[in-house]
């Protein structure tokens, strides 16, 4: 017999007397007598018998075996056991988890496999079995190889015939104890506080983080010291939460899961809050829809919540939201400064789509093929946009997104928003500021270019360009300075606008020059129209202060595209008809002509020439003397500029001065000059020459540059002279613009010993309260009052009073283009003592200057 199925003797059945045929000796004993002739009285009735007892012994046989089956297939260790503790049979889970055959453990005491237990162990579990109440308890079963395991063992009463049998069920315990040991050290180690609360709130256990948490005693029972009165329980904007809205309690009520909810708990006695994120599940009963408990689990968030606070704050400062959207669920979020600029802050979009219908409709097709485009690729895209909030209001809006993953996986796209809507409006206003003359309210030099650029990329003939040049414009504004000066432009733009009308653009071009620029015409009869329309508005006159002063203009005109194509071209043109309107008389205008092109191209290439001369070593200096007109002894020199150019050849100051200061190479130039002439001084001193001083002409531009005084102090310092040697020649201008500047840089020349000079005195409005605090020296009588004398009483008077002032202010007065012996005894005559001309020498190189010194202060001697 297999020793895996139980014998029929051993194994407890149901309560039958009947036996298997070939072991009862009844059976046995009515078989023969039913198979011998003659031995019973009524064989039939013996044999309806014999044959019942068999179905009765084929029942019997089959419950056996369905109870063997059944007892085998548990799949808990179950053992049957007598009322002595000795085991009776044992199930094949008992044999693997003793690791023991069933026959080592049949007839042996249950200690076999409890050895724990106590001798009278079988006392109690009878009498707790007698009593019909289910005995349970905990032992360890012990293996072949002495290991053990805790169990826990359900026993119950077997009645089999006239015996008493224990069944005891052993369930392994081992992994719920080791899952429980688990479960409390998570509890334990987790930083997460968690808390325990029954259906009615009631908290029942929590877990040490809990107790750090909610700044409990350990050794408290939490139930009892954990009492909500003394703390005010806030949600995330700050508002009180009552009792019954807080996430345990809401779980228990709806049965649903409350996800991270943010709390602000607030310790009246201890003054101190405390942000926590909490998650509420709730447990059920097995069976039951109605929760037992609930299971709180929470955490500190008191630094996230600071520093969401002060992010949020931070965005809020710099007008920058965040967004973010879910591919997968297509869900967005947006952050509270996100939502202010589109206007929802009480209604938040959910969807993409809700979101996108906040973008202005001319600009929606282009955020939707970028999210297209990211979503399909990856990658990021910056977009600006202009955004509708819910109120109407449009404002404009940085958009920026950066794609994590690519399609056909589900994408997740985050990026900022960013209210640019003032930078927008800041720019608009710097682009109009950037095209519009703040003094006029005219287009300025880049706006009145851009729409002339415009117009001739439209490619229609006959747009004309008019340009304006106002007539002494700069005497007036040095007679009355800046402000009359200012006046005077606004006017002359009123004036300029009431004749253009709708004629052409207007705008100021720069200092007192305006560009008109009228549309495509046929007809240039229309512009010159135009140019002679102006000219006439400017005869009348301008009023400021109660004075009455005329200005006339000086126009050039330049059509397209026969005096040019392009831009430049077109105003070059216009610009060289206008100085020759000037030059012709002013108060008229001149159209652009061949020959006017060949002076503007002369004038181009003398100022592209000028930006090399000086690197080039093409500039020499000629000195002409200044002598005493009662003998003719030389005083001193004044240095005279000269170019030659390989190109040009020999060019005249008066063709090249004016455009170096407009280039600014008049700096440089006027730099050289003054070192040239230190070091020629220099060289005649040592060669024993006697001159008291060398002059050079200083320009207004020059005279503005900050290193001026500098510039000065190195070259008297490097070629060893003293101040007294070098004499400075000013120009009028000097003595109006930016007085203040010009008193301190006159008086830091003055400390360095320099002579200073006013030139060409008389032909400017000079400011005579300016020349009498200014640390000069003396005056130039300009050339051109010298012409007319001693015959024309006009220059005579001229020449008179400017000889009273030099007087009377107690400066000396020096006569330059002196060519007639009329002339030096004219000036002789009026106190005059030093001048220079061609009476007595032109301009002369370093050597022959020596030479003639050398002669003249010999025949002096």
């Amino acid at each position: 017999m297999d020793h895996d199925t139980p014998t029929p003797e051993a194994v407890p059945g149901p309560s039958v007397d009947v036996r298997r045929s070939r072991d009862n000796p009844l059976v046995a004993q009515l078989e023969t007598l039913i198979n011998t002739p003659g031995a019973v009285a009524d064989p039939v009735f013996l044999s309806e018998v014999l044959a019942c007892l068999h179905g009765l012994q084929r029942e019997a046989d089959s419950v056996r075996r369905r109870y063997v089956s059944l007892f085998n297939a548990v799949p808990d260790p179950i053992s049957i056991i007598d009322a002595d503790g000795r085991i009776v049979d044992l199930n094949r889970a008992g044999e693997k988890a003793y690791q023991r055959q069933r026959g080592e453990l049949i007839g042996k005491l249950v200690h076999a496999i409890n050895p724990d237990l106590p001798a009278n162990h079988m006392q109690p579990v009878l009498e707790a079995l007698g009593r019909d109440e289910t005995y349970v308890i905990e032992v360890n079963n012990t293996r072949s190889d002495g290991s053990q395991f805790l169990v826990e063992v359900h026993s119950a009463t077997f009645q089999d015939g006239p015996h008493r049998h224990v069944i005891a069920v052993a369930r392994d315990l081992s992994r719920r104890r080791e899952a429980e040991l688990n479960y409390h050290a998570l509890l334990v180690a987790i930083d997460k506080g968690v808390l325990f609360q029954g259906f009615d709130g009631r908290v029942l256990s929590a877990n040490p983080a809990a107790y750090r948490l909610l700044g409990l005693d350990e050794g408290l029972d939490v139930a009892a010291s954990l009492r909500f009165d003394d703390w005010l329980i806030i949600d995330h904007r700050g508002y009180p939460i009552r009792f019954r809205d807080m996430p345990p309690l809401k779980a228990l009520a709806s049965g649903q899961i409350v996800e991270s909810t943010l709390l602000g708990l607030y310790h009246h006695r201890r003054k101190q809050l405390t942000w926590v994120s909490a998650t509420s599940v709730p447990q059920f009963h097995a069976g039951s829809d109605k929760p037992h408990q609930v299971i709180s689990l929470f955490s500190d968030v008191t630094e996230l919540k600071r520093d969401s606070a002060l992010f949020l704050r931070a965005q809020a400062l710099a007008r920058i939201g965040g967004w973010e959207w879910d591919g997968g669920r297509n869900r967005i979020y947006l952050t509270d400064e996100a939502l202010r600029i589109i206007g929802r802050r009480d209604d938040p979009p959910r969807t993409l789509e809700d979101a996108i219908a906040h973008v202005a409709p001319a600009h929606r097709k282009a955020v939707e093929d970028a999210l297209e485009s990211v979503v399909r690729d990856g990658g990021a895209f910056d977009l600006e946009i202009q955004v509708v909030r819910m109120d109407g209001e449009v404002n404009w809006a940085r958009l920026m997104g950066q794609a994590e993953g690519r399609a056909p996986m589900p994408v997740r796209i985050t990026g900022t928003v960013q209210d640019v809507t003032q930078r927008r409006q800041i720019e608009e206003a710097l682009r109009s500021q950037a095209r519009t003359d703040p003094l006029t309210g005219l287009f300025n030099r880049d706006g009145i270019l851009s729409e002339l650029e415009r117009q001739l990329d439209d490619q229609h003939p006959g747009t004309t360009v008019i340009y304006i040049d106002l007539d002494r414009f700069k005497l007036v504004n040095d007679l009355l300075g800046h402000a009359a000066g200012d006046h005077m432009l606004v006017s002359a733009a009123r004036r300029l606008e009431h004749c253009v009308g709708d004629a052409g653009l207007l705008a100021r071009f720069g200092g007192d020059e305006f560009l008109v620029v009228t549309p495509p015409n046929d007809d240039p009869s229309v512009a010159e129209a135009l140019a002679q329309k102006i000219t006439r508005a400017f005869g009348a006159s301008f009023r400021y202060a109660g004075e009455e002063f005329t200005i006339t203009t000086s126009v050039g005109l330049a059509r397209h595209p026969m005096h040019g194509r392009t831009v430049q071209q077109l105003v070059n043109n216009a610009d060289a008809a206008m100085y020759d309107a000037k030059r012709r008389g002013r108060n008229t205008w001149q159209e652009f002509t061949p020959e006017l092109a060949r002076k503007q191209h002369d004038r181009v290439q003398i100022e592209a020439q000028l930006r090399r001369a000086l690197d080039n070593g093409e500039f020499r200096l000629v000195f002409q003397p200044l002598v005493a007109l009662a003998d003719g002894r030389v005083r001193s020199a004044e240095a005279l500029i000269r170019w030659n150019n390989p190109t040009l050849g020999e060019i005249s100051p008066d063709d090249f001065i004016s455009h170096a200061e407009t280039t600014g190479d008049i700096v440089g130039i006027g730099a050289w000059v003054i070192d040239a002439a230190c070091r020629h001084m220099a060289q005649w001193r040592s060669d024993g020459l006697a001159i008291e001083r060398v002059a050079v002409n200083v320009s207004y531009r020059q005279f503005l540059t900050e290193d001026l005084v500098q510039t000065i102090a190195t070259a008297l310092a490097d070629h060893g002279l003293p101040g007294a040697a070098l004499e400075l020649e000013f120009t009028e201008r000097v003595l109006i613009e930016d007085a203040p500047d010009t008193l301190a840089t006159f008086q830091a020349l003055r400390n360095l010993g320099v002579v200073l000079t006013i030139d060409d005195f008389g032909e400017g409005y000079s400011a005579l309260n300016y020349l009498r605090r200014l640390p000069i020296h003396g005056l130039k009588l300009a050339q051109s009052f010298l012409q007319g004398v001693p015959g024309n009483p006009s220059d005579v008077a001229i020449c008179q009073a400017v000889e009273g002032i030099a007087r009377g202010l107690g400066l000396e007065v020096v006569a330059e283009g002196i060519e007639s012996p009329a002339q030096r005894d004219f000036l002789l005559a009026l106190g005059i003592g030093v001048g220079q001309g061609f009476l007595f020498s032109p301009g002369l190189d370093p050597d022959n200057f020596a030479a003639y010194l050398r002669q003249h202060t010999a025949t002096s001697a």
